[in-house]
């Protein structure tokens, strides 16, 4: 009997995810465990291993797909001794998707009034399926399409609800057609650039207003991982009352502490000043627990455990892996957790449980040379910190003969909070003790 591979759910929280890659081709055998796709989720691209073996008797959904449900079937497996030609879709499974339903006819045009000419319009071109203003396509497609100068939208797709893939852009290749036709110059000023108003509805789309003006642009379509940080974020600020405090920290003690740590740490470990801001941070939220917590809709939960996330940037956007029991662990662990989840961030790597949950999160764009910012709130965490450079500032210190002027080693952190759960006195307070720790910093060795 055929088996259905279905689109697995890579996380709690996955509706649908991108086919990036199939590892097998039609007629391969598979046994269990074997790795078949690659499928790109919401924060990372995970390997898919079969459950069942047999040999692929049909790809139902074309690499490079997005938007394909939890659940969906993707694959057929034939039995062993079964003729993978006569196998179908949905013999051990969920049922394949159903095929869009064929347009409707046009109406047909009423009659012309005797006394007009008729003229004979051209047979319309059936066009590719599109979703608004674009041509439904796969990101490879469209990078395909890009790299060998070819319109996309005049390429019928073979896809699922006519998008189009892989397949339909090498066969356009070989046939040397749909080449992009150069954009022809404007014969007369569009209105904006004659001094009239831009049409009502053209609004803030940018696609609107770049053909108002006329602006060359390259359209890059946004991942699954893009889609989810813009819906966050625009959630986040929306619904989530932020206010913002910040202070500023000197750090000399802390790097004349981390020079004497590297010293005698074992040869290939290097303790960051970013390491022990974690530590730090970690240490406050033991000190002011108020601060570890996270609003519920009706109650505030009070965390146990300082699980700090820290934001990292890879190519396609940002993620924040999460290192747990932060306050338990000495810095040679937490650099070394530290270094291996932000290098498997970048590739792509994480697990699940590796980037979900966290109590608390910290940003720190100091070593881009950013002085201050304030960061959005990561929900569902009460408070996110926000980290700048350190660099050398002029300070004035309480001497016996009165103010002195002195150079300090200084460094800007705003705390970004969630009036629901973190009041103005409590983030102070957190603040103050994160400020103490980093300033007395044998303190978070105790």
């Amino acid at each position: 009997m055929s088996v259905d591979i279905l689109m697995p759910a890579l996380s709690p929280t996955m509706e649908e995810g991108t086919l990036a890659k199939w590892l097998v081709k039609e007629g391969d055998s598979v046994a269990s465990g074997d790795v078949i796709a690659e499928i790109e989720t919401d924060k990372a691209t995970m390997e898919v291993e079969a459950v069942d073996e047999g040999v692929v008797a049909k790809l139902i959904v074309a690499a490079g797909t997005e938007g394909v449900a939890v659940n969906a079937v993707i694959a057929v497996l034939a039995d062993e001794g079964e003729d993978p030609a006569s196998v179908q879709a949905g013999g051990g499974g969920a049922p394949a998707p159903a095929p869009a339903p064929a347009p409707a006819p046009a109406p047909a045009p009423a009659a012309a009034a005797p006394e007009k000419a008729l003229v004979a319009a051209p047979a319309p071109v059936a066009a590719p399926a599109t979703s608004g203003d674009s041509v439904l396509a796969s990101p490879l497609a469209r990078r395909l399409a890009s790299q060998n100068g070819l319109d996309l939208s005049a390429i019928g797709g073979s896809g699922p609800n006519g998008r189009v893939v892989k397949r339909d852009i090498e066969s356009a290749i070989a046939g040397g057609g749909a080449k992009a036709a150069p954009r022809a110059a404007a014969s007369a000023p569009s209105s904006a650039a004659a001094g009239q108003p831009m049409p009502a509805g053209a609004g803030l789309d940018p696609r609107k207003i770049a053909a108002q003006l006329d602006m060359a642009y390259e359209e890059i379509p946004a991942n699954n991982m893009r889609k989810t940080i813009a819906r966050r974020l625009v959630e986040a600020k929306q619904t989530v009352p932020h206010f913002y405090l910040t202070v500023d920290i000197e750090l000399d003690a802390l790097l004349a502490l981390r020079g004497q740590i590297n010293k005698a740490v074992p040869e290939g470990v290097k303790i960051s000043v970013n390491d022990m801001i974690i530590l730090a941070s970690a240490k406050a939220l033991m000190d002011e627990p108020d601060t570890n917590a996270s609003w519920a809709g009706d109650a505030v939960l009070n965390y146990a455990s300082a699980d700090v996330a820290v934001a990292v940037a890879t190519e396609n956007g940002l993620i924040t892996p999460v290192i747990r029991d932060v306050q338990t662990k000495g810095l040679p662990k937490i650099s070394a957790e530290m270094v291996d989840l932000a290098t498997r961030a970048r590739e792509g790597a994480l697990k699940p449980h590796e980037y979900q949950g966290g109590t608390f999160t910290i940003s720190n764009l100091g070593m881009f040379g950013i002085r201050e910012f304030a960061a959005v709130i990561n929900p569902p965490h009460g408070a996110i910190l926000a980290v700048g450079k350190g660099e050398k500032r002029p300070v004035v210190r309480t001497a016996d003969k009165g103010d002195e002027l002195a150079i300090a080693t200084v460094m800007s952190v705003t705390l970004s909070c969630d009036h629901r759960v973190v009041d103005g006195a409590v983030g102070a307070r957190w603040l103050n003790a994160f400020q103490q720790r980093l300033e007395n910093p044998l303190s978070m060795l105790l």
